[in-house]
C-alpha cells in the first residue's frame, strides 16, 4: 500500500483541456524530462506541470511491450486493468500535447490492444481473462491473472472505454490506425454480458453481476443502483447485450434520490469516483435518460452537484476533522492511515471508498482527503477547482503530498499523514 500516485487525475484534466502475443510488438521508447512546479501565482503553469507530471505515470509505471500500467508505483506492483482504460486516452493526449510522439502513442496503442486480443480466454484460473472480460489485476510481465482476484465487469468496462476512443482517434488509413480500429471492435463485440446476467429470479434479477471467479462462480453482488456503472451499461447496450434495458431497469430501480441542502437535489453516491468515471469518456451534458429527464437533470449536473455537496460539507465540518475548509475537500475511494493510528475516540481506516452525500449520508469519513477528488471535478467547477489544487499544492505539497507524479493519493491534516 506504498507510494500510491493519482491515477485517474490524467483524464479529469487533460479531457478538459484538449508477451501473450501472436505479434511481434512494437519498440516504444520515451525519453520524459520532469518540469518543475510552478509559483502558486501562476494558475495555468501549475495547471500544466500537474498534467505533465500524471501523463507521466502512465509512461513510466507501463510495460510497452504489452500496454500493462501498473496499479501502483512500487517496483513490485500487479498490473490494473482500469488503469489501462484510462491510460489509452492519456497517451493520445499526451501526444496532442507534444510530450510524445504521435508514432509513439499509436504504437503503444496497438501494442496494448494486441495483447488482449491474443491473451488468454478461458476458465482457466492463471489465464488474462473469459467470455471477453479480463481479471480485475494482471501481471506486469505476462499479463496473467493476479492471485485470485475476481473477473471483473466494471474494470473490463472502463478498459473497453479507454479502448473505444482509441477507434474514434485513431480514425486514419494509416495501418497502424486501422488495426487499432479492428482490434477495438473485435474487443468491444467479444463481451458475453448475457454470461454476467443474473437469472430472471431472485435477489438480483436480471443485473449484471459484479464479477466472477472459476473457483466460486459468480460474485452475488450486481450492478444496481446510482454509481460508476454508467459506463458499464452504454458499453454493454451497444455490444449486442440482449438483456440491456432490463439490466438498466434494475440499475434504475435502486436510485436514491435525496436533498441534502434547501437548493440541491441529486441522485446520490457518497463517493465522487462513482459520478466521476463515466463522465471522463462521455459528454452528458444534456444527454439525460429516462430517470434523468424525470427530475429535469442529467449526468453531467449531477456530478456538479455531487461536488457542490461535497464542498459545503467540509466547509460545515460536521465530524470536526482538521484542515476541511472552502479550498480543502473531496472525499472518494482512497487509501487511508489505517488502525495503528486510532485513539480513543477517532477512527481511522486504511483503502476506502470515504464519501458524503449530505450531512444526512456519510461514509467512511475519517478526514482523509483525496487530490483526486476534486481534480476529477474541474470540468464541472473549475473557479472552485483551480484554487482547490493550488492550496493543497502550496500548504500540503512541501509537506509530502507532492511527488514525482504530482500529487500523492491522500492525506489526513488530524494526525499529519500523507500517503507514503
Amino acid at each position: 500500500m506504498k507510494n500510491r500516485y493519482l491515477a485517474t487525475i490524467i483524464l479529469s484534466l487533460l479531457l478538459i483541456f484538449t508477451a501473450n502475443c501472436s505479434q511481434k510488438a512494437q519498440h516504444v521508447e520515451f525519453n520524459g524530462q520532469y518540469y518543475n512546479p510552478q509559483l502558486a501565482d501562476n494558475p495555468a503553469a501549475f495547471i500544466d506541470t500537474l498534467q505533465y507530471r500524471s501523463f507521466m505515470y502512465f509512461i513510466d509505471q507501463t510495460n510497452p511491450a504489452n500496454g500493462l500500467v501498473k496499479d501502483r508505483s512500487t517496483s513490485t506492483s500487479f498490473s490494473s486493468i482500469a488503469a489501462v482504460g484510462f491510460a489509452i486516452p492519456g497517451w493520445a493526449i499526451g501526444a496532442e500535447r507534444g510530450w510524445i510522439s504521435h508514432k509513439q502513442a499509436s504504437e503503444l496503442t496497438l501494442n496494448t490492444l494486441r495483447f488482449f486480443w491474443n491473451s488468454e480466454q478461458s476458465p482457466d484460473p492463471r489465464s488474462t481473462g473469459f467470455k471477453g472480460f479480463y481479471y480485475h489485476f494482471l501481471t506486469m510481465d505476462k499479463g496473467k491473472r493476479f492471485r485470485d482476484c475476481e473477473l471483473s465487469t466494471i474494470d473490463t468496462a472502463l478498459l473497453l472505454a479507454g479502448v473505444r476512443f482509441a477507434y474514434n482517434y485513431y480514425n486514419t488509413d494509416d495501418p497502424v490506425d486501422k488495426e487499432i480500429r479492428q482490434l477495438a471492435d473485435s474487443l468491444t463485440f467479444r463481451t458475453d454480458w448475457d454470461w454476467f446476467t443474473f437469472p430472471d429470479s431472485g435477489t438480483h434479477a436480471e443485473a449484471i453481476s459484479m464479477g466472477w471467479r472459476p473457483e466460486r462462480g459468480f460474485v452475488n453482488a450486481a450492478w444496481t443502483g446510482y454509481n460508476e456503472a454508467l459506463i458499464l451499461h452504454i458499453l454493454a447496450a451497444g455490444s449486442g447485450y440482449k438483456g440491456a434495458e432490463k439490466a438498466y431497469e434494475r440499475w434504475l430501480d435502486k436510485y436514491d434520490w435525496r436533498k441534502p441542502y434547501s437548493d440541491i437535489e441529486l441522485a446520490s453516491f457518497p463517493p465522487l469516483f462513482g459520478h466521476q468515471y463515466s463522465q471522463m469518456f462521455i459528454d452528458f451534458r444534456d444527454l439525460p435518460d429516462s430517470y434523468m429527464r424525470e427530475k429535469h437533470s442529467d449526468y453531467f449536473r449531477n456530478a456538479k452537484r455531487a461536488a457542490i455537496v461535497q464542498h459545503r460539507y467540509a466547509i460545515e465540518n460536521p465530524l470536526e476533522w482538521v484542515g476541511y475548509d472552502s479550498l480543502t475537500w473531496g472525499l472518494t475511494a482512497c487509501d487511508g492511515p489505517g488502525p495503528e493510528f486510532n485513539t480513543g475516540t477517532r477512527q481511522f481506516r486504511r483503502y476506502s471508498a470515504r464519501g458524503t452525500s449530505g450531512p444526512d449520508l456519510i461514509h467512511n469519513d475519517d478526514g482523509t482527503i483525496a487530490p483526486t477528488a476534486a481534480a476529477a471535478s474541474i470540468d464541472y467547477l473549475p473557479n472552485l477547482v483551480v484554487p482547490t489544487l493550488l492550496n493543497m499544492y502550496t500548504k500540503y505539497g512541501p509537506e509530502g503530498l507532492w511527488g514525482k507524479y504530482g500529487f500523492y493519493d491522500a492525506f489526513n491534516p488530524t494526525i499529519d499523514w500523507y500517503n507514503p
